[in-house]
Parts: structure tokens; sequence; C-alpha cells
């Protein structure tokens, strides 16, 4: 499948849907989370995607039942929201995808419920600092490698592992496009980064091994040593010199 560069309008909608993602964190930020189910929490999003006339990206998605992705602890990806109830000292991750006029954005953010110890302040800030390397590094004229050894080595420097199952990807009309974007360096082609590109970058790091194994709802998946796991996205576009995050606040 060939690697689709976006023109001006696709990016402009596509900055529309990221600036509703980022409104949605924003406003979970604020909530006190310990005591709410992640179902609570999916229609917060539902009734946030809706109000601005957009359509949450992940319902149906393959057979996805909910709006957004809510995992927690050692769950990495694809927590399904249901009745569970978040606790005090829970970390609990946030995917969300969002179509705007056929133009998607995807990103997600790890929030805490209550405080941290030491360790899961630190997981959580080398992600953050991972995922900023990595869009740091997603510019014009680098190769999509460049992203992954930027994540790796921020990551594995700080005593973590980067989970090798699932990658970032390009994001578009659909919501997985090429080119996908591993979070370590691997064998493979190593595609050039050019202008026109949108890109979801996500690193996903492990507080234990990178190993994972996925739930009997064959979409839930979690560290397989059950350590804890911290997941932060952004979805980001390829200018002529440099890059703009679709997913903060961006003028459309």
């Amino acid at each position: 499948m060939p690697i689709i560069l976006k023109n001006e309008d696709a990016i402009k909608k596509i900055a529309i849907a990221g600036n509703i993602i980022y409104e949605i964190f924003c406003h979970i930020s604020k909530l006190e989370l310990t005591g709410k189910t992640t179902e609570e929490l999916d229609k917060i999003i539902e009734a946030m995607i809706q109000r601005r006339n957009a359509i949450p990206t992940f319902l149906n998605y393959r057979g996805f039942p909910k709006n957004s992705c809510i995992s927690i602890n050692d769950e990495i990806v694809h927590g399904i929201p249901g009745p569970r109830v978040i606790k005090e000292h829970d970390i609990v991750k946030l995917d969300v995808g969002v179509t705007y006029q056929g133009y998607i954005a995807d990103a997600a953010r790890t929030f805490p419920a209550g405080e941290m110890k030491k360790e899961t302040k630190k997981l959580l800030s080398v992600t953050k600092e991972a995922l900023g390397c990595g869009i740091t590094m997603a510019k014009a004229g680098n190769k999509i490698s460049d992203i992954s050894r930027a994540i790796q080595q921020t990551v594995e420097t700080n005593g973590f592992s980067v989970v090798r199952e699932l990658t970032g990807h390009g994001v578009g009309k659909q919501l997985h496009e090429e080119p996908m974007i591993p979070n370590f360096i691997c064998e493979g082609p190593k595609p050039e980064i050019k202008k026109g590109m949108v890109l979801a970058i996500e690193p996903m790091v492990n507080m234990g091994g990178f190993e994972v194994k996925t739930a009997a709802n064959n979409w839930t998946i979690s560290t397989k040593d059950g350590s804890l796991s911290c997941h932060y996205e952004d979805t980001i576009a390829i200018l002529e010199k440099g890059n703009i995050n679709l997913t903060r606040v961006v003028e459309s």
C-alpha cells in the first residue's frame, strides 16, 4: 500500500479532528478519575465528539464496540470501556480517534488516578519524553527509522522497554495507513519522511519486559509480565520545514 501524501485541505480537516481530541484530553485531565467507570468516561468522550459534529473513529472499527480505548495499569492498548471502576493509584490510558469530514486524527494520553509512586511518575515522564524525541525527528528528509531510533534510545536509556508488536502509523482517510512507525529499530523498509505525510507517533512503554499477551476478548493487549505500561500518541503533519502537531490546538 503506498504512502498517501495529504494536501492543505486534508491537513486542516485532520487538525479540526485533532482539536476535538485535545479538548477531550483537557476535560478528562480536570476530572476526579477515582471511582468512575471506564464506561462513564467513554460516554463523556462520545458526547464531546458528537457535539462537534464529528464521529468516534474507533466505534465499530473491525468490530470494536466502544467509542474509545481505555486501558488500565498493565493493559497497554485496546481496553474496552465497561463497568470497571478506576481505583486510586491506577494509571489510565485513553486512546481516542475522531473523524471529521472524512479525515481522522488519533491520539493517546496516560492519566494518573490520584498520587503516583516515584517509579510510575518516571514511566510517564520518560514516555512523554520519548514521544517528544520522536516528533523532533519527524521532518522531511529524515527516515522513519530516525523516529524509531529516537524513541527506543530514550526509553531504554531510562531502563524501560518498548513494545515490539504494536507500532505507530500513517493516518488520514483511514485509521491505519502506511508507513508503519516502529518504536524500535528493526529490519525492513525505512521510508523517507516527506512533506504531506501525516503520522500517528505513539510510544508504548513498559516498566518491565516488552512481551505482550492478548485477552480473551481478542482486543485488550497487556504486558506479559504484569508490569505497568504507559502510552502517549500525537498526530503530526510533515511540512516543508519541520512539522505541526495536529492533536494540540491548531488554527483551522
